[in-house]
């Protein structure tokens, strides 16, 4: 028996999503949910409101489609939906505070510090933070988001993205020299 590849290419599924086709929808799901699952969850704890966010984050991919321009890459269009998504959910549990409070920027020496922590143990250590330290870091770090955008998006001054995102530094840091020297015997 031949096999005949269903689609050609991504640019042809979105069209045929476009136009309500259900099987180009479930392809399109399929190449990008565990992805945006892991995207949804930087933000989301609890693993299960991680996947609701995310399956409403697709809701609103399928639903605005034609939106889509092409004119950057179609995951980064997804992750920016489920980015706003993931705020929008964590905004309806609870309240999510950012302290207003200046500090003065000093250099830190998070980035020099070496260890082999495993994936599933940085996770745990992002999800300890506070929701507002939490959600700029992850913003900055990894979605690669800058200040003024976190603060448009979170509906927050600069100042205090960037001090969210210095005291996240502060407590990442603690904690990963805590669990290194848990590591050694010292403490």
């Amino acid at each position: 028996m031949k096999v005949i590849q269903l689609y050609k290419n991504e640019a042809e599924l979105i069209k045929k999503a476009i136009k309500n086709n259900r099987e180009a929808q479930h392809v399109l799901f399929e190449l990008h949910a565990a992805k945006m699952l892991s995207v949804c969850r930087y933000y989301i704890k609890d693993v299960q409101q991680a996947e609701e966010a995310m399956l409403n984050g697709f809701f609103k991919v399928f639903k605005n489609l034609k939106s889509f321009k092409a004119e950057g890459s179609f995951e980064g269009w997804i992750r920016r939906i489920m980015v706003r998504e993931s705020i929008s959910f964590l905004r309806q549990q609870k309240h999510i505070e950012f302290p207003v409070e200046q500090i003065e920027e000093t250099k830190d020496d998070f980035n020099q510090i070496t260890t082999e922590i495993e994936v599933a143990e940085i996770q745990k250590i992002i999800d300890s933070l506070p929701e507002g330290y939490k959600m700029v870091f992850v913003m900055y770090a990894i979605e690669g988001y800058k200040h003024a955008e976190i603060a448009k998006l979170l509906q927050i001054s600069e100042g205090t993205s960037k001090s969210q995102l210095f005291k996240a530094r502060k407590l990442l840091q603690e904690q990963i020299i805590k669990r290194n020297n848990a590591g050694y015997g010292s403490n």
